[in-house]
């Protein structure tokens, strides 16, 4: 699964100012000492019965937002006989539940707490002996009394997506969220990951409506209601929460791997850019099909994006189903580089291997399921863009898990948390994918990936753990890897590394100053250390696993630069006490994207340091787009003596870069600096450019030096604008606009999902504190209540209650009493909700 990230920006009016708190999804739980909860060791599942295989025959109530169900279960004993069977079955109608006997169903005893059903079998039954259940039911998901988390918003496991077609130009679908434990929303099965199942699934759905479902379309038959039925069977073993349907109109786009159909399921609307969005999923799978020595093991692969969608995207076996925030059309495409939507694709992909074919046994295991999947997004982004574009999704993914000091407290294999949704975290995707970056370093890649190899082999369409990959990884490198393992998977924190140097000029000696500043133990790590002398660059490995280490060189001139962690592995937090001129050569002269990023970061924080400005100069014409862009994003043009030395080159990029976010930050820079209004001929070329990124950028720039003509501008854009283009919009509109244009913004704030909701909500609140019409204003402060329920898991009420409060203040001071009560009330909603 992968989890959207969502930051919550400054929302800034003339009078409403609320520094929310930057946070990222999933939000981390508060461990406290005194919860019981942390008390249980949550151990991996009994095992009494083992699923064989599952049957489904389903209809739907469009209406009713009912599913009609009828389910031939086959289950075995796992190791000792049984009489007794426990099946997970949420907020469902049982209408008949038998056992199948010669051909017959005799019904059997049971109790149901509306979670659960306790089945007594008509004999006691041996672990060599099948035998099937028949259950007839109704799901009733609407209707279940479920609580989701920031993870993942929702847990009732069926959804119908405006089934009465109530809302104009959104399409009718129904789509199923299996994990963590909601299959068992919409039929009866053992809810647990370490269970595995082969299943046929017959749907009667409208005969408008495509479906899609795990492993191959085997019969489709039409009946004379004008439905029709589809059955999809899955011969290879699943686990349940792995289970998924979809119905609605989609067109399907048919692609191949080898031998192998490979489909993406689309709304009509994006189908044109099937190819586009999707469509270099087969390179993807013929890279981890070799890399891993397995080959992509299931007999399809298909991708649909659906409406409303209560996580990221979700890699049901043969068939992942997106967030609708991957689709797009060719302009909005034209801006998404690797990590807008293209990094989930690949991440749902690296899934079918790790957590499909070998599945977490538990979920506090789920380090073999996630980090993986999180660890791929790394290698295909090397892979495909390049060294520098990996090392910046990896240092990205480092940032986002020490963003929270929380994730040092935890444990990357996790026996004890409050709730199982807790681990669907930073420390399962992010830290966990940079503890196998740091395996693979140290092992060499050969050796790192003959150990997946082994560990997918020996647990194929089973269940793993941490300590199964330990002795893969033993068995393919011959090393001991027990205190990697204790240190990293069973352990919690990183390093916080603190470096300095001294130079001893009559002993020619070079020494390295290194501390671990965090308390409790210290950590072992194996690493490189770079010496820069005399032109030449030297490389020596050490091994630190002290509080306080010191290194020491005998060299013929005092270095240049002495570049620890030269290899730019190790998940830490770092203090390094470089000079900047020595951060200026590394720039210069060491190789890596993280060498040029630390002197980088290090320039910003001294703006006016003359050796600081070389490095943002140099900077400004780096190689690597997503390093431009950093520096262009850092530099503030009140900053007057760096931004005239650079606006040659910030114009050079604004006019002539081959990257449509790197221009359109250059426009953003030129807009905002002195002598602006002698630019219009750049933003009335880039208001041409079929980049929303880049037309975006240069609207904001005509709003500041032709506010009036902006207005009229942005009017003339309605019709077609998406991502920055429409943020620009409704800027415009929030500063200039009125009335008239409350519409356009209304709908496009309540339109948008996930970060474009967030990215808009500085302009949609100025906006709602002074538009003139109450009933206007009263909209977008539901619209922000019903945005602080929505994100509450994430913890933003707090920050919301306090807009809706300083809302409340400012339309009153417009003597607008009736929706300074829709605010009151608001905060009162808000509170109350769970």
């Amino acid at each position: 699964m992968n989890i959207r990230k969502k930051n919550f920006r400054h929302i800034v009016t003339h009078t409403l100012m609320v520094t929310a708190v930057a946070a990222c999804l999933p939000a981390l739980a508060q461990d406290k000492k005194d919860d019981p909860q942390l008390k249980i060791y949550r151990a991996t599942a009994t095992k009494v019965n083992d699923l064989v295989h599952t049957k489904l025959d389903v209809r739907f109530n469009y209406k009713k937002r009912h599913m009609y169900g009828k389910e031939w279960v086959t289950i075995r004993p796992h190791a000792y006989p049984t009489d007794s069977l426990r099946l997970d079955a949420q907020g469902m109608d049982i209408k008949t539940l038998s056992i199948v006997k010669n051909g017959k169903n005799v019904p059997l005893k049971y109790k149901y707490d509306s979670l659960t059903l306790a089945i007594k079998l008509d004999k006691e039954y041996k672990s060599t002996e099948n035998y099937t259940v028949y259950i007839e039911y109704t799901a009733k998901p609407d209707e279940l009394k479920v609580q989701g988390s920031a993870a993942i918003t929702d847990a009732k496991g069926l959804y119908f997506i405006n089934p009465d077609s109530a809302v104009k130009d959104k399409p009718v679908q129904i789509w199923t969220q299996g994990e963590l434990q909601s299959s068992s929303a919409w039929f009866p099965t053992i809810d647990r990951p370490n269970q595995k199942t082969t299943d046929e699934i017959s749907m009667t759905v409208p005969a408008k409506y495509v479906t899609l479902s795990n492993g191959r379309l085997a019969s489709q038959k039409k009946n004379a209601d004008g439905t029709r039925t589809d059955t999809w069977k899955m011969e290879l073993p699943h686990s349940p929460y792995l289970f998924m349907m979809a119905v609605g109109n989609f067109k399907i786009y048919k692609d191949k791997w080898r031998d192998k159909e490979v489909s993406y399921y689309l709304e009509p609307k994006y189908a044109p850019y099937a190819k586009e969005i999707f469509g270099f999923t087969p390179e993807v799978m013929e890279f981890y099909s070799k890399i891993l020595g397995v080959d992509y093991p299931w007999n399809k692969y298909a991708q649909i994006v659906v409406r409303d969608y209560v996580s990221g995207a979700m890699e049901n076996t043969t068939a992942t189903l997106h967030g609708s925030y991957v689709q797009g059309t060719a302009r909005e495409l034209a801006d998404r580089y690797y990590d807008a939507g293209r990094s989930t694709i690949v991440h749902e992909l690296f899934h079918q291997w790790f957590g499909d074919y070998v599945t977490a046994e538990s979920w506090s295991n789920i380090t073999v399921n996630e980090s993986f999947a999180d660890f791929s997004e790394t290698l295909w982004a090397e892979h495909k863009y390049g060294q520098d574009a990996g090392d910046e999704h990896n240092n990205e993914a480092l940032q986002n898990y020490l963003r929270s000091p929380e994730n040092a407290k935890k444990d990357l294999v996790r026996f004890h948390y409050h709730d199982q949704q807790d681990v669907f975290d930073a420390v399962s995707y992010q830290k966990g994918g940079r503890v196998l970056n740091m395996l693979r370093h140290y092992l060499g890649s050969p050796a790192f990936f003959k150990g997946l190899n082994i560990y997918l082999k020996t647990n194929a369409f089973k269940n793993g753990e941490a300590q199964q990959l330990r002795l893969a990884m033993e068995e393919a490198s011959g090393k001991d890897l027990n205190w990697f393992f204790n240190q990293w998977y069973y352990g919690a924190g990183h390093p916080l590394l603190d470096i300095s140097y001294k130079w001893d000029e009559q002993s020619k000696t070079e020494s390295v100053y290194i501390k671990q500043t965090q308390e409790g133990k210290a950590f072992r790590l194996p690493m490189a250390i770079d010496i820069y002398t005399g032109g030449k660059k030297e490389r020596h490995q050490i091994w630190i696993d002290s509080k306080s280490d010191t290194i020491s060189y005998q060299l013929a001139a005092k270095p240049a630069l002495v570049n620890v962690d030269a290899e730019k592995i190790i998940l830490s937090s770092k203090t390094d006490h470089k000079s900047l001129e020595e951060l200026l050569f590394q720039y210069q002269n060491a190789p890596l994207y993280m060498d040029r990023l630390e002197a980088i970061e290090a320039a910003v924080a001294k703006p006016t340091d003359a050796t600081a400005q070389k490095i943002m100069l140099a900077a400004l014409n780096d190689k690597y787009y997503g390093l431009r862009l950093k520096a262009l994003n850092s530099i503030d043009p009140a900053n007057t003596v760096l931004s005239d030395a650079a606006l040659p080159a910030i114009l050079k990029l604004a006019k002539s870069d081959d990257n449509n976010l790197v221009k359109a930050a250059a426009i953003n820079v030129v807009g905002s600096s002195k002598g602006a209004e002698q630019q219009i001929a750049l933003y009335q070329e880039g208001l041409k450019s079929q980049s929303y990124a880049i037309a975006g950028a240069s609207l904001n720039a005509m709003a500041t030096v032709k506010p009036e003509e902006a207005l009229t501008l942005a009017k003339s854009f309605e019709k077609d604008s998406a991502g920055d283009l429409t943020n620009a919009l409704i800027t415009v509109y929030a500063q200039r606009g009125a009335d008239a244009e409350w519409p356009f913004v209304y709908a496009n704030f309540n339109e948008a999902g996930g970060q474009a909701k967030f990215d808009m909500a500085k302009d949609f609140i100025y906006m709602t504190a002074h538009i003139p019409n109450p009933v206007y204003a009263q909209q977008g402060i539901n619209a922000i209540k019903d945005m602080a329920i929505k994100y509450k898991p994430n913890g933003f009420a707090p920050q919301l209650i306090e807009v809706l409060n300083q809302l409340k203040q400012f339309r009153q001071k417009l003597n607008d009493n009736a929706s300074a009560k829709v605010a009151e009330d608001a905060v009162k909603q808000v509170n109350d909700a769970k």
